[in-house]
């Protein structure tokens, strides 16, 4: 069963924060809140985590995973960034957007997409997101949680853990959050290209 962590969202108890890392660095599975939407979330190396992820949203192996970091120094040593793409990703974040990039040799290679060695990278704006990332020290492995068959994510704490209880080590919940994905931009080729149209806004790489 999840344990369930109902966390302050303007000072998340820095206690309650410390346990669910505990359970990420245990490869334990988490659902928690973002400035977009709630995600599934998993320490970087912890396969088993991933496969998990696959299995509660029924993804194949040319879906993308994103690393969420804590801010941008961290981003920078996951994926390869020119200097126009600085400027635009460096003015985005913390924000509502995934940015697909060229992975470097930081990245385990089962992160990568199959053919084009790229990874989806964001820095959340959200207060109890960006508590869990400075206690752990390091990017999550996360997805959106997007179930199967439905159009918009699952965005109540209790309903998460009602629901997917027995996939799940921990929920966190700390009221409301977003109900829109993020945007995603691919700059893994020449020009920007909007892949989804989420809750950051697109007009900017348009």
């Amino acid at each position: 069963m999840a344990k369930y962590f109902d966390v302050h969202p303007d000072n998340p108890q820095p206690r309650s924060i410390g346990q669910v890392v505990d359970i990420l660095r245990e490869d334990g599975l988490i659902a928690y809140p973002t400035d977009s939407c709630f995600a599934l979330g998993a320490q970087l190396g912890n396969k088993d985590g991933m496969d998990r992820i696959r299995a509660i949203r029924h993804l194949d192996d040319r879906h993308h995973f994103t690393l969420v970091c804590q801010n941008f120094a961290q981003l920078g040593q996951f994926v390869i960034i020119n200097n126009a793409v600085f400027r635009a990703i460096k003015a985005s974040t913390p924000g509502s957007y995934t940015f697909i990039l060229p992975a470097t040799k930081e990245v385990p290679r089962r992160l990568l997409h199959p053919k084009k060695k790229t990874v989806g990278v964001r820095i959340p704006d959200h207060v109890a997101a960006q508590a869990l990332l400075a206690e752990l020290g390091e990017p999550m492995l996360s997805s959106t949680l997007l179930l199967p068959g439905e159009e918009e994510p699952m965005t109540q704490g209790w309903q998460i853990k009602d629901e997917l209880d027995h996939q799940l080590d921990a929920v966190i919940d700390s009221g409301d959050c977003g109900v829109e994905p993020t945007t995603v931009i691919d700059f893994s080729t020449d020009e920007p290209e909007i892949v989804r149209v989420g809750a950051g806004d697109p007009s900017r790489f348009e």
